[in-house]
This record gives structure tokens, C-alpha cells and sequence, in this order.
């Protein structure tokens, strides 16, 4: 049994930590939060851009809470840590968890600072621990259903691939807070189109040259909004990214893609979705998506996994968490 803290009780850590209630072979032994008071009613907030779904409260209550990981460690021994707080922290405290010898899953983006990755990725090899950087959309039933095509070249190959991702400005958390300190978060780029990002780069590879790029500033950063082509040597295959939160607060969050192969063009949108569309010169028919919400369940599943042989898969690498933080500044360039 693996015992393991929650760093961060936001809309992520509450996610990390349900997951974690129903989760096997691990158990959530404490919550690490500064403000220890705020997590009970973190519970009842309604934070992110969808609901995290029935959370048992009676049992996240009875988690310890902790204000500093150095606290917790005095009085719990930990196997793993969840680092669930905003992209500033990452560093010292996946740092002080390696040096801890705890084994460590961080949410994206990894970190801003390349060279503090290549340092942290370093530290996990010396200190011999587990570093995961905790992409969802890779474990997500929609994305993992167009991974498998693209592989199994089910509907031959890939030919052109558009993702998009939009959102209003962020109003929940401490995102007011970050408007006052411009573009330490990252921004959009950072935080919500580096989904897309990441799960190109991961499903079809890095793009040799970037074309058609724009970028536009908005309340968090001056790369709020983005847009950029992708393409490769020796391929036709083309990749249009897009996304941004430069809209108004209330406007919905969308998420989609659409993929021209040989044979049919697959899409899929959040506004409807249960369902991943195929459509043929002559038919169409719809594939199930299930829930977008099993991603978080995947990805712990595939961390804790990593515990027991000692490493993780190469695609999963926190080196390959670093390329997509490398091919983020590519498009703000």
C-alpha cells in the first residue's frame, strides 16, 4: 500500500485526491494546503471547467491536513506526492520531495524554466524516484480513441489534424491573483492550449518548422491567445493548433478536434460529448467517448504502475513533458 499527500487543495488536488479515494494499492493519508482552514470549504466550490463529480466529503474530511510538506513528513511517512499547485510552485516543491526520496506526480506544465526541468529530471534519476508530469488529456477516452486510429491507421493515414481549446478568463482560485502579476502562470499557452501541445506532439511527434503562428496578449500573459501550423520532413501530414482565454469570463469552455484520414474524417467537441463523429463520403456513424473524467483515473493508474516496476514508459518521461515546454516557447517565439 502506497501512502501518499495531496499537495494543493484546489480543483486539481480535489481531483488528484478523489481519484486517489478510489484508487488501489494507495492511500490518501494527508492533504498539504497553506491555508489549512480553506479545505473544507474547497469541498463545496464548484472551481474548473467541469464538475469533478461525486467527491466524498465525509472521507476528505478525515484526511490530516498539513500547511507545509516538511510538516507532514514529521508525522506521516510518505511513499508519493501529488504537486496540485500552481506552476510557480513547482519547482521547489518537486525539488524538495526528490530530496525527500519521495516519488512525484506534478501537474502541467511541468515548469516555465527549462534548465530548472532538466535539473529536477536529474534529481529523479540520482535519487532513483518516479517523476511523472500529470498530462490528462493523454488518458482521456476521446483522445486516446483518435490516438489508437492514428496508429492502427484504422482509417489510413493521418493527413491533417486541428485541436482547439478556448475558455473565458479564468475567474476561480487564486486567477485574480495572477492577473496582478503578469505572466508568471505561463499564461494560456502555458496552462491550456500546451494540452493540445502536448497531446500532438505526443500522438504524431515534434514538428520540424511552425508556420502561420500568432499570438495575442490578454489578463494573464502576453500569449493569451494562439494559433500555429505544424509540419514535418518527408510527411504531408499538417497539424493546426489553436486556443486561448482572451474571451469574456462567462463564455463556455470548448474543446475539440478534427481529423482528415484517408478514409474518413474524425471529430469530436466537448459540446457533445459522449460522442466521437466518423464521417465517410457516403455514411456516418458515431463511436462512444466515455467519460472525459476517467483521464485522471488513467494517469495515477499508470503512475502507480510506474512505482511498482520502478520506471515509467519512455512516451510517459518527464523528459517528454520537457519537449512540450520547449515546443510551447517555440510558439511564442
Amino acid at each position: 500500500m502506497k501512502r501518499v499527500a495531496v499537495i494543493g487543495f484546489g480543483f486539481m488536488g480535489i481531483m488528484h485526491s478523489r481519484q486517489l479515494l478510489v484508487s488501489e494499492g494507495v492511500e490518501l493519508v494527508a492533504i498539504i494546503e497553506k491555508d489549512v482552514a480553506s479545505v473544507a470549504k474547497k469541498l463545496n466550490e464548484q472551481v474548473g471547467n467541469f464538475a469533478v463529480g461525486e467527491v466524498d466529503n465525509t472521507a476528505l474530511l478525515k484526511v490530516p491536513v498539513y500547511s507545509s510538506l516538511a510538516d507532514c513528513l514529521q508525522e506521516q511517512k510518505l511513499d508519493a506526492v501529488h504537486v496540485c499547485v500552481h506552476t510557480e510552485l513547482h519547482y521547489p516543491l518537486v525539488k524538495e520531495a526528490l530530496k525527500n526520496d519521495l516519488h512525484v506526480l506534478v501537474e502541467k506544465p511541468f515548469v516555465l524554466d527549462v534548465e530548472q526541468g532538466e535539473e529536477l529530471v536529474a534529481l529523479a534519476a540520482e535519487k532513483k524516484r518516479v517523476l511523472m508530469v500529470a498530462h490528462v488529456v493523454r488518458f482521456m477516452s476521446p483522445y486516446q480513441k483518435l490516438l489508437g486510429f492514428i496508429e492502427t491507421k484504422e482509417y489510413g493515414d493521418l493527413k491533417f489534424l486541428s485541436l482547439s481549446r478556448f475558455s473565458g478568463v479564468p475567474q476561480w482560485g487564486q486567477w485574480l491573483e495572477k492577473q496582478k502579476n503578469y505572466g508568471i502562470s505561463g499564461g494560456a499557452l502555458f496552462d491550456l492550449v500546451i494540452h493540445d501541445i502536448d497531446f500532438a506532439a505526443f500522438a504524431v511527434g515534434i514538428p520540424s518548422e511552425l508556420s502561420n503562428k500568432t499570438i495575442l496578449p490578454g489578463k494573464l500573459s502576453r500569449h493569451d491567445y494562439v494559433l500555429a501550423t505544424w509540419h514535418y520532413p518527408d510527411s504531408d501530414l499538417v497539424v493546426r493548433i489553436e486556443g486561448g482565454n482572451v474571451f469574456h469570463a462567462r463564455f463556455p469552455f470548448r474543446a475539440e478536434y478534427t481529423a482528415v484520414f484517408e478514409q474518413a474524417t474524425v471529430s469530436y467537441s466537448i459540446s457533445d460529448a459522449e460522442n466521437i463523429l466518423v464521417s465517410g463520403h457516403t455514411e456516418q456513424t458515431t463511436i462512444p467517448a466515455n467519460d472525459l473524467g476517467d483521464g485522471y483515473f488513467n494517469e495515477i493508474q499508470l503512475f502507480y504502475a510506474a512505482l511498482q516496476k520502478g520506471e515509467l514508459p519512455e512516451k510517459y518521461s518527464p523528459e517528454s513533458a520537457l519537449e512540450t515546454i520547449r515546443l510551447c516557447y517555440r510558439h511564442a517565439e
